[in-house]
């Protein structure tokens, strides 16, 4: 039902063009109503529950001012002027006072009850929407954005966008308490009454007056919290950068400066929301004190009871609580308007399409097959020049070639994370598992970080341990496969995330594994085990894996069955390590290389 409701809310044009809206050409009023109604419409049946309550709270606190009346009339005058207690009016008196106060305590435990749940749902329900498109977004799309903006715009702004939701069905209460209030009011006593909703209206000015005052002030505090989550997720991300090359005064700075803007902001919203309190504060009690003058002026005169008139002023003084949740209302307004912006512009922006990557068309016995494919990071500087290729099916084959030469970036491209300009990418079927030379370990079990909740088995877990030589150092791990990782793997050495990593890929059982300079961290005794363990796998049956190594030792460049050397963007050359190293001396030059800057 939740995610039906969710779906409507998405196919309302009015609502999908909510982030295109701009606010010069509609009041911040309209713009908070057209929030209101897109926010209310992810629970509807939650929010109408929490409304009834509050609307039964605000009935019953007018009458809980007749229960009053009556008790002064019937029961505690009559005490006073005859020395005796009427015990039917006092019963009566008595159950109308209470009975409402049940009522009235009723109806406030389900609006705030249901106001709780209806905020908080709402809350969950914007952060997977948001979280959704964010998963649905090409890598391409992620590379050109801030990862703590992300989180931002995933948390603290889908928080702020529900902000509203908690006081609205209490300020419902609250409009519906002045409609029933004003005609009470009236109804006793004229004059009085038309002074006592005078009220109304100077402070429903004063809470448009405010709301736009500080809405520039919440949107900018919005925007530069969103700053400051992005500028410390990428300060604790590179802290070990900071603190080699003592940067850490630097970066206290740069914060600083974020947080100051932030707190002016913030300090700006604060100064107009205590004027704006103050007033809200004022008013109602000086309309109080002259209710009491010219109410007990009245009184004398014989125009209303002592009842009416204690009634009166007990029903205004409940009132002034209320009107005061207005002014809440009115101050989370441009608090939910500014996350819900922020929000919008990640949910309205157009899902990127993923490269286009054809499966199962590759030749007979082909596993990975390019034609004519060409990349480029920007318009003069291309990386791949219509690079062709074929790699068969269970071959364990390098890619050699200098820094630079594209590399990394042709194994994105077989691995469907970037799109190639032109040319076609055809694979087997199977999938594709691709480890990067930075291995990305979960704060979670080891066995999660293999699975990653996938139903593999532990047969599978110990086959592709050992097929990654992680045996050694697993089987002395207190828990074993439940040990907990750390954040990042943070408990492994470099050498050992790698291998955790490699796997991880073995055991997903992919036709394709696509090895980034997987074993760079591993000593070469270990390397020569790892690749000859993948040289074993490629070639059963009836696995048929296919390995790609970016490789950079020549120790493991020699144990593949096929070289690719790369050079500028193209495959220059390729054939056994030995016999590419005998024919071509520009390969035969960047082994020699590599061997000097090992044993350099």
């Amino acid at each position: 039902m939740v995610k039906n409701n969710v779906t409507a809310v998405l196919a309302d044009p009015e609502i999908s063009d909510g982030g295109n809206t701009k606010t010069g050409e509609e009041s911040r009023l309209r713009e908070a109503a057209r929030l209101i109604k897109i926010i209310v419409k992810f629970h509807p049946k939650l929010f109408t529950i929490a409304v009834t309550g509050a609307a039964v709270f605000a009935i019953c606190t007018v009458g809980s001012s007749i229960g009053v009346r009556w008790m002064v009339d019937r029961v505690i005058l009559p005490r006073f002027k005859e020395g005796q207690l009427d015990t039917t009016a006092f019963v009566i008196g008595a159950c109308l006072v209470i009975g409402v106060g049940l009522l009235r305590a009723g109806g406030v435990v389900v609006r705030r009850s249901f106001a709780g749940k209806t905020e908080w749902r709402t809350a969950e329900s914007i952060t997977n929407l948001v979280i959704d498109q964010v998963v649905a977004q090409p890598i391409a799309w992620h590379r050109k954005r801030m990862t703590g903006d992300i989180v931002a715009r995933c948390g603290v702004d889908s928080d702020a966008s529900v902000a509203i939701l908690a006081p609205l069905p209490f300020a419902s209460s609250v409009l519906v308490m002045m409609l029933v209030s004003s005609a009470w009011m009236l109804s006793v006593d004229l004059p009085l009454g038309i002074l006592a909703i005078v009220v109304f209206p100077i402070l429903l000015t004063l809470n448009i007056g405010y709301q736009k005052r500080i809405d520039r002030y919440y949107a900018l505090a919005q925007d530069e919290l969103g700053a400051l989550s992005e500028a410390v997720h990428e300060s604790f991300d590179g802290v070990m950068v900071v603190k080699s090359f003592g940067a850490e005064r630097r970066e206290t700075q740069r914060l600083a400066v974020i947080t100051s803007r932030l707190r002016n902001a913030r300090i700006e919203a604060v100064a107009v929301r205590s004027m704006f309190e103050a007033a809200i504060d004022a008013i109602p009690s000086l309309i109080n004190i002259t209710l009491i003058v010219l109410g007990a002026m009245r009184v004398k005169s014989g125009a209303m009871s002592i009842g009416d008139l204690t009634s009166f002023i007990y029903l205004f003084t409940l009132l002034v609580f209320p009107l005061r949740i207005i002014g809440y209302l009115f101050s989370e307004i441009p608090h939910s308007v500014a996350g819900w912006r922020r929000v919008r512009e990640v949910l309205d922006e157009p899902v990127g399409q993923d490269p286009k990557v054809i499966v199962n068309v590759a030749k007979s016995g082909v596993a990975i097959s390019l034609t004519n494919v060409s990349f480029s990071h920007t318009h003069d500087n291309e990386v791949l020049s219509n690079l062709s290729l074929e790699i068969l099916s269970g071959r364990t084959v390098a890619i050699v070639g200098a820094t630079g030469c594209g590399k990394t970036t042709l194994l994105h491209l077989i691995g469907g994370l970037i799109a190639s300009d032109s040319g076609d990418i055809s694979l087997q079927a199977g999938g594709v598992g691709l480890v990067f030379q930075e291995a990305f370990l979960f704060a979670e079990s080891l066995r999660f970080n293999i699975t990653l909740d996938s139903p593999i088995n532990d047969d599978q877990i110990a086959n592709s341990l050992r097929i990654a030589e992680c045996l050694d150092f697993v089987n002395d791990l207190t828990n074993g496969l439940e040990t907990m990782m750390g954040e990042r793997g943070v408990s492994l050495s470099g050498g050992q995330r790698q291998r955790i990593a490699l796997a991880r890929a073995i055991a997903h059982d992919r036709a394709v594994l696509l090895l980034d300079d997987t074993t760079s961290a591993l000593d070469p005794a270990t390397e020569a085990r790892v690749v000859s363990n993948l040289r074993e796998m490629s070639g059963s049956v009836p696995n048929k894996t296919t390995v790609v190594i970016v490789a950079s030792r020549p120790s493991t460049i020699a144990l593949a069955d096929e070289v690719l050397y790369m050079r500028n963007g193209q495959i220059a050359d390729h054939a056994r390590h030995d016999e590419l190293y005998s024919r071509n001396s520009d390969y035969r030059e960047l082994i020699n290389a590599f061997e000097h800057d090992r044993h350099g």
